[in-house]
């Protein structure tokens, strides 16, 4: 069996979708899983749709993500150019369109806007299309070349029989057979002189030696269509593996309006690269052990294409934010602190201990945005109702907290050294004094110190960040609270 080569060929159309990049992912681990090569192919024949700067972003994204790549454009594996306007130079797509107009496998069509207007649609998985009535199939010899002579704008056309069947194998779907009249003669090179996206793939894949072509399940109905130009060459197919549908949790097509249908906005969202691409690889693909944490190093050990799902796969935000903050929490503290760094600043204007913040949140956040509700209460106090100093299970009320508080502010006040270790022995020494357990004065202190009834630590390690004087003016402002809510009640 030949090496195993496969191709990730984006249009460069704009961001690359959710979508895409599971397809080059799965490209990638395909190849190398079997040792063999993984290229990139730019094709940008739909200048209708060609978008600046697209090209970089499917550079940097297959970067970032990890994919390199063997050979493409900017790495000549000997298969170039590997931009398919660059390959129209040499003629490439016509001298083979030609080839089949020669062997019967393909037609000159010079009809003009208004008579393809006036043909009869058809109703095709649900969307309505033109199906071509072969017109032009029947122009002699001598037509064609004076249409030809003349200028007259055309384009070149598939030639598909109306009768009979073509049948193509799909490693996930297996056999699928199609009837040929449901088969459109459809359009190989346009009037402008560029192939289209169908023709071009076809021949760029067999001239570059594509073992396996990975795509998404909606090119199922065309593959019919590309297995016939194969059997019209007399080229062996290459291994089709047809990818499930992506959808959100509503079971609808991911779209740009969910926010998070491309990588970029993944990333910018504050998702690491490593979880996405993990998580992307679960799209459509289960692993025989049951375990969700890959390395891109273990995807390749591990993968089997053949262990591809045909069922739709959902895009779960919420379980992506899961992984990532597994990412998280296994991360070297150092590279977190670079990352999370920035997100802290944003939202604190007083200096405090940087590091002793990250360290509290690196267990406690799923995404890096998530820093801002964790810490906000560093900056200030927020409103919060004296209700919250009640919690059952540390049998505590307002009135149990003020009195607590209220004989811990001089302790406080006395103590000199405020690091964690030394407030909690403090603590610990008063709530055995008190004869009482450790939340019955832990809870109204961190609740005094933050407002909050979710904090990233502990009392004493709040105490500790905010410091000497934060602490005990915020400790007295609680004993003010609670007094004045207190008595209002009376």
């Amino acid at each position: 069996m030949s090496k195993v080569r496969t191709r990730y060929a984006p249009s460069p159309t704009g961001k690359m979708h959710v979508g895409n990049l599971r397809s080059a992912l799965y490209e990638f681990l395909i190849a190398k899983h079997a040792g063999g090569e993984f290229m990139l192919r730019i094709e940008d024949t739909d200048q209708e749709r060609f978008v600046e700067g697209a090209t970089e972003i499917i550079y940097r994204t297959l970067d970032q993500a990890g994919l390199k790549h063997d050979e493409g454009p900017d790495r000549d594996g000997g298969y170039g150019p590997y931009v398919q306007s660059e390959r129209m130079k040499s003629g490439i797509y016509m001298k083979y369109a030609k080839e089949l107009v020669e062997r019967g496998e393909a037609y000159y069509c010079f009809c003009d806007k208004e008579r393809l207007e006036s043909l009869k649609t058809e109703i095709v998985e649900g969307k309505e299309i033109m199906m071509y009535d072969k017109h032009c199939l029947s122009l002699s010899k001598e037509e064609i070349e004076a249409n030809l002579a003349a200028g007259t704008p055309f384009v070149i056309r598939q030639n598909i029989p109306k009768e009979g069947t073509t049948t193509f194998h799909d490693e996930l779907y297996g056999d699928i057979t199609v009837e040929n009249a449901e088969l459109d003669d459809m359009i190989l090179i346009k009037s402008d002189g560029y192939p289209t996206y169908n023709f071009a793939n076809v021949v760029d894949d067999h001239t570059m030696n594509i073992t396996h072509v990975v795509r998404g399940n909606e090119y199922l109905s065309s593959s019919p269509k590309y297995q016939r130009l194969y059997d019209a060459f007399g080229w062996e197919s290459p291994v089709y593996i047809h990818l499930p549908l992506i959808t959100d949790e509503n079971h609808k097509k991911l779209s740009k309006r969910s926010g998070h249908a491309s990588f970029e906005d993944l990333i910018e969202q504050g998702f690491l690269t490593e979880a996405v691409v993990n998580y992307i690889a679960l799209l459509g693909w289960s692993p025989d052990e049951n375990r969700e944490i890959f390395t891109l190093e273990e995807l390749i050990r591990d993968f089997d294409y053949h262990r591809i799902s045909k069922s739709p796969a959902v895009f779960d935000i919420v379980k992506l934010k899961w992984m990532n903050g597994e990412y998280l929490k296994a991360m070297d503290f150092d590279k977190f602190f670079e990352m999370a760094e920035p997100y802290i600043r944003k939202c604190l204007t007083k200096e405090y201990d940087l590091k002793k913040i990250a360290a509290m949140v690196k267990t406690r956040i799923e995404i890096f945005p998530d820093i801002a509700d964790h810490i906000d209460f560093f900056e200030e106090v927020p409103e919060y109702d004296c209700a919250m100093y009640a919690h059952k299970k540390m049998k505590t009320t307002p009135e149990s907290s003020l009195e607590v508080l209220k004989e811990l502010i001089p302790i406080f006040e006395n103590q000199e050294d405020y690091s964690n270790d030394a407030l909690y022995e403090t603590l610990c020494n008063y709530v055995a004094d008190k004869g009482c357990k450790n939340g019955y004065a832990m809870w109204p202190v961190r609740t005094a110190v933050s407002g909050k009834q979710m904090t990233p630590g502990g009392a004493t390690e709040l105490m500790e960040v905010l410091g000497k004087e934060e602490s005990l003016s915020r400790l007295r402002t609680a004993v003010d609270k609670l007094t004045a809510d207190l008595a209002n009640k009376e």
